[in-house]
């Protein structure tokens, strides 16, 4: 199972009016669609699916949002290919190690994109970032305070 490239479609970053006090920041991922595709790569084991997908984060009370549309190009053995295919066809959900694999290299591609266009529209980043907090008082200090 290779991950052979995912690429945007869509990309559409909205920011509205200013908002006051808390702000709450949703994300979604969702699979949309999963087919075959034809790509010759020169080995017959080898099938090619092209699976759709929406990302999405939302910002609340009615901040802005951002949304992308996108694919993956997945290569994988034709006979798990024709598994995962089926399983879509029928219930519209993947087997849990490709779903999870799918899922974990859309939302890396994603979030930093979504980083980026947050700067750029002046909107909170839609994942926590990394804060550097002060050293906490050792006990020592805080007993020699007291005294």
């Amino acid at each position: 199972m290779t991950i052979m490239g995912i690429n945007f479609t869509k990309m559409l970053v909205e920011k509205k009016k200013g908002a006051k006090g808390k702000i709450n920041i949703s994300n979604n991922v969702a699979i949309t669609n999963a087919e075959k595709i034809n790509l010759n790569f020169g080995n017959s084991e080898q099938q090619s699916l092209k699976f759709s997908f929406e990302f999405a984060s939302k910002y609340e009370p009615d901040l802005g949002s951002i949304k992308f549309e996108g694919e993956v190009i997945y290569l994988i053995d034709k006979k798990t290919a024709d598994k995962l295919l089926e399983g879509w066809k029928k219930n519209k959900r993947l087997e849990q190690p490709t779903m999870t694999n799918l899922l974990n290299n859309i939302l890396n591609k994603c979030n930093i994109e979504a980083l980026i266009l947050s700067k750029e529209m002046g909107l909170p980043a839609p994942i926590p970032l990394p804060k550097v907090n002060p050293p906490a008082e050792t006990q020592t200090k805080k007993e020699t305070k007291k005294k």
